[in-house]
């Protein structure tokens, strides 16, 4: 099957065919939006991880391919789930993980150690244009804390100030190999594998 994934980085494919070839998935061909002619850019306007992951997969479902997207980010419990769906643009512009980092360091300083708990989020969407009762999403979580300076250099975004305790590193510490197994997205594409192998067997 031709699943087209909506965004034009090619190391995003890379990524996500990998983790399907290690779930077993071994007959999709995935795609790009490069690769099928789009060139726009999509606006992500959902108030919901699972909003905006629909919203970028039923681009390359209105083009008549079986779409699939991701959206991710950072929910804090102190700030109430921010910054959420603008975990990327959190700081403003211009957007960078420099001003990010910055901004939510400021509006965590007075909060308690014990209190600084917070979750990556992946949320994958499955769109169908012919079928559209096979739409789903599905979505992974990885718990941890917000550390008062930033530790590792691998990583991007909030990496470094992401700390797993169970591991006693934060997300610009762990290995490639650590990462695939705890991390949010990983389990949204496992989870992701399972259901497209109960559809595809259906």
């Amino acid at each position: 099957m031709k699943l087209v994934l909506a965004s034009h980085n090619k190391h995003k494919i890379k990524e996500i065919e990998a983790v399907l070839l290690r779930c077993g998935i071994t007959d999709i061909e995935l795609l790009s939006l490069t690769d099928v002619g789009y060139e726009g850019d999509i606006e992500e306007n959902g108030t919901t991880f699972e909003e905006n992951a629909v919203i970028k997969a039923s681009v390359p479902a209105a083009l008549g391919y079986c779409g699939i997207a991701d959206d991710s980010g950072l929910e804090v419990d102190a700030l109430e789930g921010r910054p959420g769906v603008y975990s990327a643009r959190f700081a403003g512009e211009p957007c960078n993980d420099e001003n990010n980092n910055k901004k939510l360091l400021r509006e965590l300083d007075a909060v308690p150690d014990g209190e600084r708990t917070a979750r990556f989020v992946s949320v994958v969407a499955f769109v169908d244009p012919n079928h559209p009762e096979r739409n789903f999403t599905v979505r992974g979580e990885c718990p941890g804390t917000i550390l008062r300076e930033e530790r590792g250099h691998d990583g991007f975004g909030y990496d470094p100030l992401f700390y797993l305790p169970e591991l006693d590193k934060t997300y610009a510490q762990i290995t490639t190999e650590e990462k695939n197994a705890v991390s949010h997205r990983g389990k949204a594409m496992r989870l992701f594998a399972e259901r497209y192998r109960e559809m595809s067997h259906d």
